[in-house]
Parts: structure tokens; sequence; C-alpha cells
């Protein structure tokens, strides 16, 4: 009786523990932001964007044009159970260069300060998504026309 009993507390002490292991948080780092020793090497109106380049590394983010400024953003989010990932912090470092490719601003951002910086993405829509595979055959049946066989 007691090895049964010795049995269930062992198996119920796991239970208990993969509960536990299960609704802990994890994290997850995405992006790159350089060290501030890094930017303190940087001086506004001297350096250029070669410059940047070889001090901090180019970024992975630049403006719309080839010679757009340069963002570097980095995210950490939190994922908890089955909630809705969140993102517990973003830094977001932008430098803009003048009309002759020397460095004209250096700022940063953050959730930190109270400043929510959104990050967009496009994605493009596929209509295939809602429709299952027995749909798409059955709806391309109707568009079908005979008469296209014999066109050559």
């Amino acid at each position: 009786m007691t090895a049964i009993r010795n049995r269930l507390v062992s198996a119920m002490a796991l239970c208990c523990l993969i509960l536990v292991t299960g609704c802990s948080a994890t994290y997850r780092n995405h992006g790159y932001v350089p060290l501030e020793e890094d930017l303190q090497n940087l001086i506004v109106g001297v350096d250029t964007r070669a410059t940047v380049d070889d001090v901090v590394g180019p970024p992975s983010l630049s403006g719309v044009q080839a010679d757009g400024n340069y963002y570097y953003v980095r995210s950490r989010i939190r994922e908890f159970g089955m909630f809705q990932p969140k993102v517990v912090e973003r830094q977001v470092l932008a430098i803009s260069f003048n009309d002759d490719d020397t460095i004209a601003n250096i700022e940063s951002f953050g959730l930190e300060a109270g400043r929510i910086v959104p990050l967009a993405r496009r994605v493009t829509d596929s209509s295939v998504v809602d429709n299952g595979f027995l749909r798409q055959i059955l709806s391309n049946i109707g568009a079908i026309n005979p008469i296209d066989a014999f066109e050559g």
C-alpha cells in the first residue's frame, strides 16, 4: 500500500512540475542596436555614412531611397502560455544624414520613455487561406470553358 501511495505522490508531483514549467514566460529577442560606447565614437556633422558602416555596422533597415537614413531596431517579446505575445521592450536608433552624407542627427526611441514606436510590415494577403483544398478544386469546375480546348 505504501508503494502505491509513493507512486501516486510522485506522479502528482511530476504533473505539478510540468504545469508550473509550462506556464513560465519565454522571451524572444529580435534585431540589433549598437552599443552606446560605439555611438560615442560617431561625431555629428563630421562622420559619414561609410564611417557609420565601419564603426557600428550597416543597419537591417534603411530609408526608402538608396541614400536614406539608417534605422537600427531591437525588440524583446514575452510569450506567456496561451496568451498573445507582448512586446515588452523596443528600441529604435535612427541615424539621419545630410545631403553631403555626413551625420545630421542620432536619435533613440523606445517603449520605456513612453514613446511607442509601432513597426509595420507589408504582408501580401492570399485569397487561398480561407478556402480548403476541396473547395478550391470544386470552384474551378465552373471556370472551365470547353471552347478553350479547341482553340489553339
